[in-house]
């Protein structure tokens, strides 16, 4: 269990303290909108909207909490994830790689003493993994994702 938490710890401090933050706000593959609450707050408005939609809310990892639990520090880190198996099994179907990738995954984090909420584009997973018949359902797909973090960041 210590060295999970110790993987997730140093997997989340990569990303958040080794990239500068112009390049992760510009990677292109991510989409990041900054939310209104604190990360707490934004997750629990992000886990009450994905249930609303009738999705499937798989777990949520307190990356922060694992951090602390080997005795290090983290900026405030929460991933939500959750999917809709009418949306994700077609595009397994399409290529079961994908399956790296989902369900969804959603970062919700402080930086620079804002809460930002962070995912994968759909489109560049599908791109990744060689994806070209499931448009229509990487279509839904993104919409969903848009629709559940503007009602979190409210």
């Amino acid at each position: 269990m210590k060295i999970s938490a110790l993987i997730a710890a140093s997997a989340i401090a990569l990303v958040l303290n080794v990239l500068p933050a112009s390049a992760a706000g510009h990677t292109t593959d991510l989409v990041i909108k900054e939310a209104s609450g604190s990360v707490a707050e934004t997750t629990d408005a992000l886990t009450s909207a994905v249930e609303k939609a009738g999705a499937t809310l798989f777990t949520t990892v307190d990356h922060s909490g694992g951090a602390m639990s080997v005795d290090m520090e983290l900026p405030d880190a929460k991933l939500v994830i959750f999917g809709n198996p009418e949306l994700g099994t077609p595009v397994m179907q399409s290529e079961i790689l994908a399956g790296l990738a989902l369900p969804l995954r959603v970062l919700i984090y402080s930086q620079d003493g804002a809460t930002k909420i962070a995912y994968l584009k759909p489109e560049a997973m599908a791109a990744r993994y060689g994806i070209e018949d499931a448009d229509e359902t990487i279509a839904k797909i993104t919409g969903a994702l848009d629709k559940l973090t503007d009602a979190a960041a409210q």
